[in-house]
């Protein structure tokens, strides 16, 4: 599963950095014409997976999830393979957005190893796990780029494709279901309606809180990426550029890849909230200083230990979601968390931009910064008033028996 989320995620990111650059060797557009296409077809992917996640992950639920994920591979190799032969913008938007559809892999292999692996060890097991994805998308931009630059952007589709057939190809030979006995509580093998899975969320305050907070973390950590290299640009100057911000974008990645797997390890010790409220303070403290940065070095330097702290949010929210959500209605929770998440992904680089544009670009690390800190606060709050008081009484009564 490692390897195969290692592919899907790197070259789903592969196609980032020439998109536009894809759109513009169409034909001769203004520049405004091509932002906005490049916006929507990136875009498009997300809202399409925004609808289809939930709805993948009750089906993963009821069928089992190893079909999905080989049906989701071959319907994202698919169409990237058709990429490589559009002629036009509307081609690829409708490629694009078929892509969006059938993009359950990542949260589909997160619900197939949370069901085969016990409560105790889930943190650090989805750790390992989300190292792979992040492997990817890290090496995917920087690949991409040197695909594109030695083959053309339309051979880079196409042999792009290939490796994710090769995930397709690992799920299916390598993978095998097993329906493991993880518990002995009915509850997680009887099935739910959509409607009792979503009342199950609403009646846990703490587990709604941590898969609202998908979409504000996100928004926060997506709100910097397209503006990231004019940012680059404007404290390095235009030289070299694409690898100077490739080295800015990667430095958070290399920071979550070296503590994921930690993090997780400590949730499934000290407890998963504990460590998620303190990792959103640390990462809102920590992004502050972006506002003031006046060179690369110090802008990689946030950029990691950003990595660092968000690093564990990932693989800690999805132990707690094995922890409180039976394991019948995991697929379906989890697609709800990567439904916010995507949200998230949606309104991030609109809002980044936005800011970025009308009070320039410190503004956009002190709204980050708020943002990330005001998910703390929530958290805490949540937490304090749901979990860790109900606890306090409960023991008080059981001492008072």
């Amino acid at each position: 599963m490692w390897f195969a989320n290692f592919f899907v995620a790197g070259s789903m990111t592969m196609v980032i950095p020439f998109i536009s650059l894809y759109i513009d060797s169409f034909g001769t557009y203004s520049d405004s014409y091509v932002k906005t296409w490049s916006g929507l077809t990136f875009g498009v992917t997300f809202v399409a997976a925004f609808i289809f996640s939930p709805i993948w992950g009750r089906i993963g639920d009821k069928y089992g999830r190893k079909f999905i994920l080989i049906f989701s591979a071959v319907g994202i190799g698919v169409s990237v393979f058709l990429m490589g032969f559009a002629t036009n913008v509307w081609q690829l938007f409708l490629l694009r957005l078929f892509m969006g559809i059938v993009t359950g892999f990542i949260p589909m292999s997160q619900a197939f190893i949370t069901t085969q692996t016990p409560k105790e060890v889930a943190g650090r097991v989805l750790g390992t796990l989300q190292t792979g994805n992040i492997t990817g998308a890290l090496m995917g931009p920087m690949l991409g780029g040197i695909l594109a630059d030695t083959f053309g952007y339309s051979s880079t589709f196409k042999w792009v494709a290939i490796t994710i057939f090769i995930s397709a190809l690992l799920v299916l030979f390598g993978i095998k279901e097993v329906k493991v006995k993880l518990s002995t509580d009915e509850r997680d093998y009887k099935s739910y309606s959509s409607k009792e899975v979503i009342l199950h969320i609403l009646h846990k305050p703490v587990l709604l809180v941590v898969l609202l907070l998908s979409a504000l973390v996100q928004i926060a950590h997506f709100s910097i990426q397209p503006i990231l290299s004019l940012f680059v640009e404007e404290i390095h100057g235009p030289a070299n550029i694409a690898f100077f911000s490739g080295v800015a974008f990667s430095a958070a990645g290399l920071g979550n890849l070296i503590m994921s797997r930690n993090w997780g390890k400590l949730g499934d010790n000290v407890g998963y909230i504990k460590i998620l409220i303190i990792l959103l303070f640390v990462a809102g403290i920590v992004y502050l200083p972006g506002a003031f940065v006046t060179n690369i070095y110090q802008l990689v330097i946030i950029r990691f230990l950003l990595g660092v702290s968000i690093g564990g949010i990932v693989p800690l929210r999805m132990a707690y979601i094995r922890q409180e959500a039976p394991l019948s209605m995991q697929g379906e929770v989890i697609g709800y968390n990567t439904s916010l998440r995507f949200l998230g992904n949606i309104i991030g680089p609109g809002l980044g931009g936005i800011i970025a544009a009308t009070s320039g670009f410190s503004t956009v690390f002190f709204v980050t910064s708020g943002l990330l800190i005001l998910a703390g606060i929530i958290m805490l709050v949540t937490w304090y008033k749901y979990e860790y008081t109900t606890k306090q009484t409960q023991s008080v009564s059981s001492h008072l028996h």
